[in-house]
């Protein structure tokens, strides 16, 4: 069986076109790494950029790599046409049997619905829903794109939702769903350092923003220090530079980090962000919105508390695991008292989530399931 699989090269969103090796995001890298376990699989990935680029012919034994090149003008202001027409020039030299396009946020879906072959879809970001919740100004980025989800669900196959929450959204517009989540990235398979005495550190990982709400966060951290507490709250994640949210929290944070009681440590390198989970007692991910949770994925796979918002896929992956606790979207007092008690108790850390967080979401469990649906639709027997 022969893939052809439509996904964001993040060389693209850096603009770093001189890198060889291309990257993709988290769970889709962990994909691949699944689809790379099953050697009956054959996988071509196919991305656009906006320059050309060098690249390796291969990624694994049964996985290809094909980057074309689509000038600026060919993206979201032609409604990605020149990435559609790219991608069928390329996809009838490959002639897979499906193609899978990897989110509705970029050119991947559309171009997979465009493609000529069968296709399916994967929903990353409910970008229809996100429009609805923030009211993108018309003609932005947001207001396209969540037309383009809606243009692009009724004409594809069917669309891998990541949740519960997603494929409710999905449901109404849509042919047909499937519940898959995404898997646990690579770097975070090996087995958490032993159980022991840690700070009382708690972690927030994620992009400095409005939906993941840090200046909430920081709120509950100036609460819990009032309280005589001894902690310290660490923040991980990207910052758009000049962004006003952004400039708000890093001037919020800044007394707070003189007084020893939260950090802002900028956006780590994939190779350094294990460290920051394994050097933290416990999670906090309190977003107004989430499609499926990868920090909370990535947090209880450590063996972290956890304290989240009791929404989108936090739900999914929280259930049943030792150690969470929920709370309504803008219940903050509730969160502020769970975290002062747990404080207070010793901050002690639960066990048995990392197991079953490598049981359920190892990649190439989810990658099965995937050759499982595409068998199901192409009418191949296992």
């Amino acid at each position: 069986m022969k893939i052809a699989f439509l996904a964001i090269d993040l060389r693209e969103n850096d603009r770093s076109y001189s890198e060889v090796t291309p990257r993709f995001p988290g769970g889709i890298a962990s994909l691949f790494d699944g689809f790379a376990r099953l050697p009956d699989v054959e996988v071509h990935v196919v991305s656009c950029l906006q320059q050309r680029v060098q690249s390796p012919e291969k990624l694994a034994d049964n996985l290809w790599y094909h980057a074309l090149h689509v000038p600026k003008f060919g993206w979201l202001r032609t409604g990605y046409q020149g990435c559609i027409r790219a991608a069928r020039r390329k996809l009838r030299e490959i002639q897979p049997d499906l193609v899978h396009g990897s989110g509705t946020e970029r050119n991947c879906a559309i171009s997979a619905v465009f493609s000529g072959f069968p296709n399916v879809v994967t929903i990353q970001g409910n970008m229809a829903e996100l429009a609805r919740l923030n009211r993108p100004r018309i003609g932005s980025y947001g207001w396209l794109t969540a037309r383009l989800e809606n243009f692009i669900l009724p004409r594809t196959m069917g669309v891998f939702c990541n949740s519960v929450y997603t494929e409710a959204l999905v449901r109404p517009r849509a042919r047909r769903t499937w519940r898959v989540p995404h898997p646990l990235r690579q770097t975070f398979l090996d087995p958490p350092p032993n159980a022991g005495p840690r700070p009382c550190i708690l972690l927030n990982a994620g992009v400095i923003s409005p939906r993941k709400r840090q200046l909430e966060l920081l709120d509950v951290a100036e609460a819990l220090h009032r309280q005589g507490l001894k902690f310290e709250f660490h923040f991980v994640g990207y910052v758009n530079p000049g962004d006003a949210y952004v400039t708000a929290f890093q001037k919020r944070i800044q007394p707070m980090e003189e007084a020893g009681y939260a950090r802002f440590w900028g956006t780590p390198a994939d190779s350094e962000l294990l460290h920051y989970y394994d050097s933290a007692a416990a999670m906090v991910h309190f977003p107004t919105e989430e499609s499926f949770g990868m920090v909370v994925l990535e947090g209880l796979g450590r063996e972290l508390k956890f304290f989240g918002a009791r929404l989108g896929g936090i739900v999914d992956i929280a259930k049943d695991m030792p150690g969470a606790e929920l709370f309504a979207p803008d219940d903050w007092p509730g969160l502020t008292a769970a975290i002062a008690h747990w404080i207070a108790g010793g901050h002690p850390r639960p066990t048995g989530t990392a197991a079953l967080i490598r049981e359920r979401y190892h990649p190439e469990t989810i990658a099965r399931r995937h050759v499982e649906i595409y068998r199901e639709l192409l009418g191949l027997k296992s």
